[in-house]
């Protein structure tokens, strides 16, 4: 059955609650976030839609008139059946939402992903996740294309068109076999140094080789690659072999470094590659529902870590 042509839309119904409630139209029009003269023109528009006036207007103030009172009590009785209906809707909404696509950094997915979803699984049990590894432009590329619905990526940026925030902190080092010659260097290594020398290194579009490149652009920029490989354990592999210096992830060769199979190779204070790791979704958007969670445990995470913190500062954007 269609509704009669008296029965005023649901936004015009909330206003006249408001209205009633806060004895002005001014202060409705403020809690509703429209202009005092749009407010005052839908209630106009109403009371011609119904054919009755609603408010007594004077200095003082707006009242229902007796008439205004009893649709008061009417349109009061809608709005909470319509958030009800609203409410219903978003459990339904959460249900069908119990999915999960995520696509995130090497480093990321295999060093920090495992605790967070962890976590997810122990807040929201029915969650399905897919995970995927990328490198960090390739993470964008799919959160943009609505292939994925939460992304990691590694990089001192935001890449254009994709909102985001800082979830972690890393450092990258440069390591080498025990009996590479940069084992047993005291002097730190300078960024010219680094700059000059061929190194084992991610493939372009790695989080990794942006941050490194980015570091040793005043130097004249990385050197040609020694060899381009396409994961941290291939990087590690390489470097345990005597491949050359390799630049990676602290998080990677935490394990290594201590049992004494690679070595960290000191580097200038000057020589910056510290970087951020970042949640990444659509600009314009809102993660909701699961991505929402996810990236609720993230900022936990990062919140309770003083390091972090400090490394990092606040996002912006």
């Amino acid at each position: 059955m269609a509704l009669s042509s008296h029965v005023p839309e649901l936004g015009a119904l909330e206003l006249l609650l408001a209205v009633a409630r806060l004895g002005s139209v001014g202060r409705a029009a403020a809690e509703l976030g429209v202009s005092q003269p749009t407010a005052s023109a839908r209630i106009k528009g109403m009371e011609r839609q119904i054919g009755l006036p609603l408010l007594d207007r004077s200095p003082r103030g707006s009242r229902p008139t007796e008439a205004g009172r009893l649709v008061v009590e009417w349109a009061r009785h809608v709005v909470e059946a319509a958030q009800a209906l609203d409410a219903g809707i978003d459990a339904l909404r959460e249900r069908r939402d119990a999915k999960l696509r995520v696509v995130a950094s090497l480093t990321v997915a295999e060093y920090l992903m495992p605790g967070w979803l962890l976590g997810l699984s122990e807040a929201s049990p029915g969650t399905a996740v897919t995970l995927r590894t990328a490198n960090s432009a390739e993470v964008a590329g799919h959160v943009l294309a609505g292939d994925a619905d939460l992304g990691f990526i590694e990089g001192s940026t935001t890449p254009p068109g994709l909102a985001g925030v800082v979830v972690a902190a890393d450092r990258l080092v440069v390591v080498v076999a025990p009996g590479h010659p940069w084992a047993r260097r005291r002097a730190p290594l300078t960024g010219a140094e680094l700059a000059a020398t061929p190194l084992v290194l991610r493939e372009p579009g790695s989080g990794t080789r942006e941050v490194l490149e980015t570091a040793l652009q005043p130097y004249g920029g990385a050197a040609r690659p020694r060899m381009e490989l396409a994961s941290s354990t291939a990087l590690k592999a390489a470097a345990m072999t005597g491949a050359g210096p390799v630049c990676l992830s602290e998080l990677v060769v935490m394990e290594e470094l201590a049992t004494r199979r690679l070595v960290e190779v000191p580097l200038v204070e000057e020589l910056n590659l510290r970087r951020p790791l970042r949640a990444v979704w659509p600009a314009g958007q809102r993660p909701g529902g699961p991505a929402r969670e996810l990236l609720g445990l993230t900022r936990q995470s990062v919140e309770r870590s003083p390091r972090s913190r400090a490394e990092t500062g606040p996002e912006k954007g």
